[in-house]
């Protein structure tokens, strides 16, 4: 696969000349991500490229003399040849220059005329930027000669930070496969590479000082299967970059202007490093490198005079290879059992005077302490931190960059209190989850699309420190380049549409986004990349009308392609209903939805049961409310007579860190005796059950009486995940409202991986009968 070969698709027509079909191809600027601004002259005479077309570069620029090498490589894969450079302008001409006054370093001018084109960049990187869009608008058909209509582009990046992230520790990807990683983030405006190198299951980073850490830490006895199976395959696995591959690396990364962050994952996610160096840990070992995904309870020996000097001489050699702004040092998942037993831990905690607080224990003031000395020596070295948003709990470093992983509330949380922020939350972000990827049909890219990291509570000081989102692939399953692609494509082109245009919706069109994204997933077919093909099937979209007391329907396809359905639980044919416009219904019915063209072979099937009941289509209101990561549309999600499966991320589920408390009005009095609702649990993932339930009822809407209520307890480690149905009987009342609580989980069980956090329930709908 030559991933320089992946040019945006335009129409190609073809000449007959001297007796030899002359293939003549035509830009098409409609790319991802779109300009900020494009002007289209129309009815005048294009510029054609051609073999007589020169490269002009200034003289003595070594770097735009790379610029113009890639340049040439895309033309070479579009036309078969490459052009002429020169330091001098002709009429036949791309020339590349820098122009200071673009105040944004990435910001670039892309002017055609008829005897050339200019791309004027802030900097070098501005230029590379105009050479991609030029790349894009490019024909992907063999072309002879190249047609662009006169056109001026002025871009800029609406952000600094375009990130994306790769866990090489699970599993170890080759320097070619990690130059192809880079292809593809060049390929899409990305320009931040986070690279998780260290890990319970590897260390693949090599420090000379320590030689251990590569010799033993980079291997592990076994590896977790990835088909599906449960178990071991029994197979010892290994790898690491020497300093050099790290070196031609990070040059290759320069040369797209992508910065490379090492992440070095302290004190916690450090088996590995414990295997190679047991002295480093508060048991002394021995320990193994990890197999085993998750958290895991031993981990550096804060308390010991050996665990700080390692570390610096360990980021010692990680500065010296990566000239990063950043140094990225974990922070995360770091459990705090071994510091509670370990007597040079709790010495120095009495050392320190640490005591536990309402807010904190004693131990998470170790990790803070931690972190405010690497810190310290990171920052005595000209360089920042990044930590994962745990590095918060017992008071963050004071000049440390958050990135919020858990959810976005996290980073708003750091944000408010002053800190930097790069958004990552794994709800919509994390590209490694099949439960997203699998969400029918481009709902995962619609989760990306969707995603404003910039809260509707936020100020606008506090707005002012999200620097940056970035997207996170770690490898537990992972093990190929097509796995990689499959996990990444089409989702990458929805993450650089959003980091380089912005996220205001009112300045945005997804279904224009869309066309453009069908055209960029027929490019990956003909270059033989992996991609998740669901976003090809056809997708619903339901608005519960309360006022009117119905369901509106609306079907979507990327390419506006022909969509039949029924609503009576048939197979679609061409005889069936073709979907022109949005529709209503106001009764049971089972949707079944599809494409039907002539050369399309996708069978995939919208399927959905709409079941109403007495609450189906009525106003709700809540006392409190859900998550903003889980609000989706409201409360009405909760009578739209929709169910969700056990995937609570869907948008069929309201995700609350509150009791439920919703109040159905009826419109009307009416008998009522009995009343539902169901949760979705996931247990590993802090979505709980229910504690208890309560229903009320009333006339008017002021004054409600307790007609019924039942009470059950936390839920056990081993009690199943899945949907949980609860409903309460009672006498027969005559009520237009009816009001249903039902208790969250105070408090996350001691013996949860986050013992004492917030626990989530998810309630998909109310039923009323």
């Amino acid at each position: 696969m030559n991933l320089k070969s992946f040019l945006p698709a335009a129409t190609v027509t073809v000449t007959l000349f001297s007796c030899r079909d002359i293939r003549e191809g035509t830009a098409d600027y409609a790319i991802i991500p779109l300009p900020q601004h494009t002007e289209v002259t129309p009815q005048t005479k294009p510029f054609i490229l051609d073999k007589g077309t020169v490269i002009v570069t200034p003289e003595n620029d070594n770097e735009m003399k790379t610029i113009a090498g890639f340049l040439n490589a895309y033309i070479d894969e579009c036309t078969g040849y490459t052009l002429a450079t020169s330091t001098e302008a002709t009429k036949n001409y791309i020339t590349l220059n820098i122009d200071k006054s673009i105040k944004n370093p990435e910001g670039y001018r892309l002017a055609i005329s008829s005897d050339g084109i200019t791309i004027t960049g802030g900097s070098h990187a501005g230029v590379f930027y105009g050479v991609q869009t030029l790349r894009k608008a490019s024909p992907v058909e063999a072309s002879d000669k190249i047609a662009f209509r006169q056109t001026n582009i002025e871009d800029y990046p609406r952000l600094a930070y375009r990130g994306m992230h790769l866990d090489a520790g699970r599993h170890f990807f080759n320097v070619e496969q990690v130059k192809q990683y880079l292809d593809l983030m060049a390929l899409h405006n990305l320009n931040v590479f986070h690279w998780h190198l260290t890990e319970d299951q590897g260390w693949r980073i090599e420090i000379k000082k320590y030689p251990l850490l590569t010799e033993i830490g980079s291997k592990r006895k076994e590896s977790l299967r990835t088909d599906g199976v449960k178990g071991t395959d029994g197979k010892p696995y290994g790898g690491f970059y020497t300093q050099k591959d790290i070196q031609e690396i990070v040059k290759y990364a320069a040369e797209r202007y992508i910065e490379v962050i090492p992440e070095i994952d302290l004190p916690g996610h450090i088996k590995s490093a414990l295997a190679a160096y047991p002295e480093l840990g508060c048991t002394g070992g021995p320990y193994e490198t990890a197999v085993e995904y998750g958290v895991h309870k031993d981990v550096l020996c804060v308390g010991s005079d050996k665990t700080l000097p390692f570390v610096k001489d360990v980021l010692t050699e990680v500065m010296q290879l990566f000239p990063s702004r950043y140094i990225h040092i974990g922070g995360d998942e770091c459990p705090r059992d071994r510091w509670k037993e370990c007597p040079k831990c709790q010495a120095l905690i009495k050392a320190q005077g640490w005591k536990d607080t309402k807010q904190y224990e004693a131990e998470d003031k170790l990790q803070s302490y931690f972190m405010t000395e690497v810190e310290k020596f990171v920052e005595e070295n000209g360089r920042r931190i990044i930590g994962w948003d745990e590095i918060l709990a017992g008071g963050a470093t004071p000049n440390a960059t958050v990135m919020a992983w858990r959810n976005a509330e996290y980073g708003a949380e750091a944000a408010k209190k002053g800190y930097d922020v790069i958004m990552t939350p794994c709800g919509q972000l994390y590209f490694s989850a099949m439960d997203v990827l699998n969400l029918p049909g481009d709902n995962a890219i619609r989760k990306v699309y969707d995603f404003n990291p910039v809260l509707s509570d936020m100020t606008e000081t506090d707005a002012a420190h999200i620097k940056g989102i970035q997207a996170c692939l770690w490898s537990e399953d992972i093990e190929t380049m097509e796995q990689i692609e499959y996990r990444l494509l089409p989702r990458l082109a929805a993450l650089a549409e959003i980091t380089w245009n912005g996220f205001d919706k009112q300045n945005r069109d997804y279904h224009e986004f869309a066309l453009r994204m069908f055209n960029i997933i027929k490019r990956y077919d003909k270059y033989g990349l992996s991609y998740h093909k669901g976003a090809f099937e056809v997708t619903s979209d339901y608005e519960n009308d309360t006022l009117n007391r119905k369901l509106s329907i609306r079907l979507n396809t990327l390419g506006n392609r022909k969509i039949y359905y029924t609503l009576d639980g048939s197979e679609p044919t061409e005889a069936s209903q073709l979907y022109k416009e949005p529709f209503t219904i106001n009764s049971n019915a089972i949707l079944k939805a599809k494409v039907i063209m002539p050369g399309e072979t996708d069978n995939s099937l919208v399927c959905d049961t709409i079941s109403v009941n007495k609450a189906t289509f009525c106003p709700v209101t809540l006392a409190g409310q859900p998550s903003p990561t889980y609000t989706y549309k409201g409360a009405s999600i909760l009578t739209d007579g929709l169910t969700g499966d056990t995937r609570y991320n869907t948008g069929r589920w309201l995700g609350f860190l509150c009791d439920l408390n919703a109040t159905v009005d009826l419109g009307k009095e009416t008998e009522v005796s009995s009343a539902a609702f169901r949760t979705d649990v996931a247990i590993g993932s802090a979505v709980m059950d229910i504690t208890g339930m309560e229903v009320w009822c009333s006339a008017d809407g002021k004054h409600f009486t307790k007609v019924a209520e039942s009470s059950k307890p936390v839920l056990k480690k081993d009690d199943p995940d899945g949907i949980y149905r609860h409903e309460l009987t009672f006498d027969t009342q005559q009520a237009r409202y009816v009001r249903i609580v039902g208790k969250i989980t105070p408090k996350l069980p001691s013996w949860h991986t986050w013992p004492g956090g917030d626990a989530f329930i998810f309630v998909d709908e109310i039923y009323v009968n």
